[in-house]
């Protein structure tokens, strides 16, 4: 009796939600990637400080340019990965030197807490700038 009575409120469900296509699911809560970066001996004047980035629905914030800011984190976030995280230790590194610039970022991205530190001391590190520029400014050493 009990499996008679729980098959047809299914059936009646499932005929009542014909047609309708799969429900929506509510959107997940997502607050907006908060970064700070402090930037010194970057080469540039106008590079060098402390500035702040805010990557919601726009970009917000002092940061001297965050609309391609927010657009390459957005990308970076697409592709997986961390950009923020150190180079692995036992890393191979080219011995490369790339200048005295130096970063500091802390914040939130991707709903991670960032704390992370950045320079131009070798290839690997090299890399590892360039590829958030335009958030860290572009340095030539």
């Amino acid at each position: 009796m009990l499996r008679s009575l729980v098959l047809a409120t299914l059936a009646t469900a499932a005929v009542g939600t014909t047609g309708l296509g799969p429900l929506p699911l509510p959107a997940p809560f997502s607050s907006p990637d908060t970064l700070t970066v402090t930037v010194e001996r970057s080469g540039d004047p106008r590079a060098d400080g402390t500035f702040r980035l805010s990557c919601g629905d726009r970009a917000e914030g002092d940061h001297p340019a965050a609309e391609e800011a927010c657009g390459r984190l957005g990308q970076l976030g697409r592709e997986g990965g961390d950009p923020f995280l150190p180079v692995p230790q036992d890393q191979m590194c080219t011995q490369v030197y790339g200048g005295p610039a130096a970063a500091h970022v802390t914040g939130v991205w991707r709903g991670r807490e960032v704390d992370a530190r950045f320079s131009r001391a070798n290839g690997c590190e090299i890399d590892r700038w360039e590829n958030l520029e335009p958030f860290l400014p572009i340095v030539r050493g």
